[in-house]
């Protein structure tokens, strides 16, 4: 007889994990003493960087796994924002909580029974693939159906609920062992379908390839010499970033509705755009998504049939199939020639540079744009670059941050929650230990969560972190600024908001810190402490009254109500010689619009 904690840590090592974060807590105490000896064991200060953590860990490794171990009561609810991220991301995220022993179950007759109890399947439910408690002990086969969950299909969490009595009661293991729980295979398009896509690139004029996350960066590195032989022009998502770099052939930015403006226009112009692994939300077509493509046919290549069905975007040919699968397929064949339209493609890029001097910083500040612009340059081709999740310092990323070679880039754009960047930035670092990783984060989303500098410190990581250092939360500042004339209220320190002196914070972790600010990537210090090893910390000086533009803005439509540009209109607007030049394509603009 073994204890049931013993017999699933063996499994889960089977099923490919080998790291545990996690905060101690008295109803895990079995599993944790279990969990010790067969895995890294990464101790976090709160539960919500434990989640966050495997969560960027697992997106990232390219074998190994990690999982979330809590406590009961608040264990659970202080880690539902990493189970809601993971979720909305289609993350792969294991978290097993503890809970009371199974004869102290309140089963809804009364609020409370046992100390810490809460029902923390039901409040996981809504944002979980599963959710369940185990009352007794679950076969070999259930733990494989679970783990399973999270990483095939569409990927998400999976919540394990394990009362006390349970981790602790003897169990033959060979009762709880059988037939190994197996998943039919993804859905793989027709050859007749590859076929049609293919025909319709090849009969384009201006035809687009969008790769999303949904493409992994096994398959998109294969393929990306095949791919610049093809001569279809090529962009990526967000969580696409990676899979194709900036410094390839065909590729042509990021269109987002914080995307690069030169990526919108080449998107919004392509008469055939083929989507790959993307759901297609609202950030990724505009708020105005009756707008989105308005000239090509769109082809959405996607596993989860409901995405095609929710009603917007228009897609003209919805595929549900695995878009690794046909993506291999689909470059095989012949997709035509168009090298006129790659030269028009380059004339938008050349156009408009990425860091527009449409904005404002005041001297003695950078420029967000420029930072990112030049932090690139001196990155390494095998950094791992973690920007953050919301905010001025994650939009900026999104338009002036480019990625080649290896790097490898994560982020969580779908809850856009503060605090996402240390958290994330830990987990990615101790999956690629080798590696140096970068964060960058606004100083309100850091503060969210700085106590994890200890975690950091603790585990020895090469990390490097960059604090947008203007005083309070940027984004929620300007939209205060251009909504309410400047009405401001809890965005910064003078309207109350408490954020800390940077330099003592850090220097009590024992990190290096130090300001940057203007020509900071030629300055010796600043180079040395940058490829030194270990946790160092650099506050980039930016202007709280910075702007942010390009964006996508809302114009007041005749009937008065408000409506979102396209994202081929951001504001500010191009001079109307140049939009006519590379945007020839484009259908007119409605009355009373740019």
């Amino acid at each position: 007889m073994v204890k049931y904690s013993d017999v699933v840590a063996d499994w889960l090592v089977d099923l490919g994990y080998t790291t545990c974060f996690f905060v101690a807590g008295g109803n895990i105490m079995h599993a944790l003493e279990s969990f010790r000896h067969r895995f890294v064991m990464r101790p976090t200060v709160h539960e919500v960087c434990a989640g966050i953590a495997a969560e960027y860990f697992n997106e990232i490794s390219d074998g190994p796994k990690a999982f979330a171990l809590v406590t009961a009561g608040p264990g659970l609810t202080n880690i539902m924002t990493a189970i809601g991220g993971a979720w909305l991301e289609n993350r792969e995220l294991l978290v097993i909580g503890g809970q009371v022993k199974v004869g102290d179950l309140a089963r809804g007759q009364v609020r409370q029974r046992g100390m810490q109890e809460i029902n923390g399947v039901a409040i996981a439910a809504p944002v979980t693939l599963a959710s369940v408690c185990m009352e007794a002990p679950a076969p070999r086969a259930e733990w494989e159906r679970l783990v399973g969950l999270t990483r095939h299909g569409r990927r998400g969490p999976v919540f394990v609920e394990m009362p006390l009595d349970l981790q602790a009661r003897p169990v033959d293991p060979a009762t709880l062992t059988g037939p190994s729980f197996a998943f039919p295979p993804l859905p793989v398009a027709p050859e007749a379908t590859v076929e049609t896509i293919a025909a319709a690139l090849r009969g384009a004029e201006r035809p687009v390839m969008l790769i999303g996350g949904g493409v992994d960066r096994a398959t998109a590195r294969a393929l990306r010499g095949r791919l610049a032989e093809l001569g279809v022009p090529l962009l990526t998502t967000v969580n696409g970033a990676d899979r194709v770099p900036d410094d390839h052939p065909l590729f042509f930015g990021r269109p987002n509705t914080w995307g690069q403006r030169s990526a919108n226009l080449v998107m919004q112009q392509s008469d055939v755009l083929l989507v790959l692994g993307s759901r297609l939300g609202l950030q990724q077509t505009g708020f105005n998504w009756q707008e989105f493509a308005p000239v090509a046919h769109v082809i959405q290549v996607e596993l989860d049939p409901a995405e095609h069905e929710k009603g917007h975007p228009r897609v003209d040919l919805p595929v549900v199939a695995d878009a690794n699968d046909l993506l291999r397929r689909l470059v095989t064949r012949d997709l035509g020639r168009h090298e006129d339209w790659v030269a028009y493609c380059r004339r938008i890029r050349a156009a408009v540079p990425l860091v527009e001097p449409v904005n404002q910083t005041a001297p003695g500040y950078i420029s967000p744009y420029v930072f990112y612009f030049e932090l690139s340059d001196i990155c390494r081709d095998d950094d791992v670059l973690i920007p953050c999740s919301s905010g001025g310092a994650y939009t900026v990323s999104l338009q002036a941050l480019r990625v080649r070679g290896q790097q490898l880039t994560v982020t969580n754009k779908a809850l856009a929650s503060m605090g996402y960047g240390l958290s994330g930035a830990i987990g990615a670092a101790l999956a690629y230990p080798d590696r140096r990783t970068i964060l960058v984060e606004g100083d309100g989303g850091f503060s969210q969560n700085l106590q994890e500098i200890g975690t950091a410190v603790r585990n020895r990581l090469n990390l490097k972190i960059f604090i947008f250092n203007d005083g309070g939360y940027a984004s929620i500042r300007m939209t205060q600024k251009n909504y309410f004339k400047g009405s401001y209220v809890g965005c910064d320190v003078q309207t109350g908001l408490g954020l800390p002196n940077w330099a003592p914070i850090f220097a009590a972790y024992g990190v290096p810190s130090m300001p940057i600010g203007p020509g900071f990537a030629d300055d010796a210090a600043f180079r040395a402490a940058f490829d030194a090893p270990g946790v160092a910390a650099f506050l980039v000086r930016v202007d709280p009254e910075q702007s942010y533009f390009p964006k996508i803005s809302s114009r007041l439509k005749a009937n008065g109500d408000m409506m979102s540009e396209p994202l081929h209109r951001m504001t500010p607007p191009l001079e109307p010689a140049l939009m006519a030049e590379i945007g020839r394509y484009l259908p007119p603009p409605p009355d009373g619009a740019d």
